[in-house]
């Protein structure tokens, strides 16, 4: 795999030159990212309409498009934050693994949970992982590092984000409740079809479909529908697996059938129409 590579989702296309400015080390890169997102649940703005409609953007580049037209300036000079493109995890961490790969730094996300935003409560996060050179160091873009987390967010220690993968056998073994994990204390979104659903999110982002949270495609499950739970015991065993040759060559010859293979089913919170959309079908590191 070469986490290197821009994906088609990750590619910044005509605004590149904007990450030219950037500077190098790592907590500067997630301070810029920091400036240009404002997460829509959590920002203390309440975003409505085509504000909210932001949400949606899978490319890079069309985060980027929709600053500029807004700011039309470098990246570092500083937004208000009714400005910043609205967005999610999954978006502060898809512009920083951006940022990364532009500046010849392996990235990747990675799909899971964090333990960090509540207690008692395990809410849908990603985060992503850099090559130091020596190992993966895994670090959350969304998190200001001066700020009192517990725990350095510049280099995450096992424990505040478990993935999906990690969190589907656990629950399978019954060392966690999955009524902890999910969107929120309380939503609909959350349990073990939820679960489910992320291990394939991880394998996606994993192999550089790095889609919108709320892509669905076959291999997912419907909210209380049951799971397959033994494939999916499967998939998440090999994502654990993942740095071990074997596990990546059985992960790489089963996403055709267990990946978005092309198209995925938007549901997106933003209240835009359910549709089928489609995606790039080769995925950078498979082809």
């Amino acid at each position: 795999m070469d986490y290197m590579r821009q994906t088609p989702y990750s590619d910044p296309g005509a605004h590149a030159h904007l990450f030219d400015a950037l500077p190098d080390d790592i907590p500067a890169i997630g301070a810029v990212v920091r400036n240009l997102l404002i997460h829509y649940r959590g920002g203390g703005i309440e975003f409505t309409g085509d504000r909210l409609a932001e949400i949606d953007h899978r490319w890079v580049s069309a985060i980027l498009g929709t600053d500029q037209r807004r700011n039309s300036s470098p990246l570092a000079v500083p937004r208000q934050p009714v400005d910043r493109v609205v967005g999610c995890c999954r978006d502060y961490t898809l512009l920083f693994v951006s940022a990364l790969r532009h500046k010849g730094i392996p990235a990747r996300s990675r799909i899971g949970f964090a333990a960090y935003f509540g207690p008692g409560f395990h809410y849908d996060h990603v985060v992503a992982e850099y090559w130091n050179g020596d190992r993966w160091v895994l670090t959350d873009p969304q998190l200001d590092p001066a700020a009192d987390h517990g725990f350095d967010a510049l280099d995450m220690p096992v424990g505040p984000f478990l993935s999906a993968a990690e969190v589907w056998l656990d629950t399978r073994a019954g060392r966690r409740d999955p009524d902890t994990f999910g969107v929120e204390p309380g939503s609909p979104y959350g349990g073990a079809w939820f679960i489910n659903n992320y291990v394939y999110l991880q394998l996606a982002h994993l192999y550089g479909d790095e889609t919108l949270l709320w892509d669905v495609w076959p291999a997912h499950t419907a909210p209380g529908v049951p799971s397959t739970p033994d494939r999916t015991d499967e998939v998440a065993n090999l994502l654990l697996a993942f740095e071990q040759p074997q596990a990546a060559e059985a992960l790489a010859a089963g996403y055709p059938e267990w990946g978005p293979a092309g198209k995925v089913y938007l549901m997106s919170p933003s209240g835009a129409p359910e549709r089928w959309d489609t995606i790039p079908s080769e995925v950078a590191g498979l082809h």
